[in-house]
């Protein structure tokens, strides 16, 4: 039965060569993998090596996991699926807990996640600092009062015949209404 083996934490300067006669002192392989990267052509930093034999891949897992080669300890382990999940790790020591970790929840349990992090603060726009200053050019007031268009001849008879804006009123606004 062959058994397939998962090599990681190599150098990156390893051959398959040396790789492969590091693992044939233990045992006839079956196949043999060291993946390149696509871009480079340089080896990944692993390695895909199968026994025909289970006691050899057994053997070679005891007796060369966390030994050194080129200069950094392997990691030699059986390989799983593609699919299969990670085995559950043991869990670490537990951590007290954070002073500044208080249960934020809002109540009637609709917890909806972490708030998110402030946005950093933008400097004003240019027109909202030119607000901020005030005009740019000095605002002229409006004379209070009728608006006169001509200077007339001063006797006042003129404004007497003058709307409310200056506009002339229409005495005869009734004679030319024809509905």
């Amino acid at each position: 039965m062959v058994v397939r083996l998962f090599i990681g934490n190599l150098a990156y300067e390893v051959t398959e060569a040396e790789l492969r006669a590091h693992f044939e002192a233990l045992g006839p392989l079956a196949s043999f993998a060291l993946p390149t990267d696509r871009d480079t052509g340089k080896p990944r930093g692993f390695a895909f090596v199968e026994f025909r034999e289970r006691a050899d891949a057994e053997d070679a897992i005891r007796r060369l996991n966390n030994q050194v080669f080129k200069g950094r300890p392997l990691a030699v382990s059986e390989a799983r699926a593609r699919d299969a999940q990670a085995p559950p790790r043991a869990p670490g020591p537990a951590a007290p807990p954070s002073p500044l970790a208080v249960d934020t929840s809002p109540p009637g349990g609709r917890d909806f996640g972490p708030d998110a992090a402030p946005r950093r603060r933008r400097p004003p726009a240019k027109r909202a600092a030119q607000a901020e200053r005030g005009p740019k050019h000095p605002i002229y007031k409006r004379a209070l009062g009728p608006v006169r268009f001509s200077a007339g001849d001063g006797e006042g008879d003129e404004e007497e015949g003058r709307g409310d804006h200056g506009a002339p009123d229409r005495t005869d606004a009734a004679e030319d209404d024809t509905v």
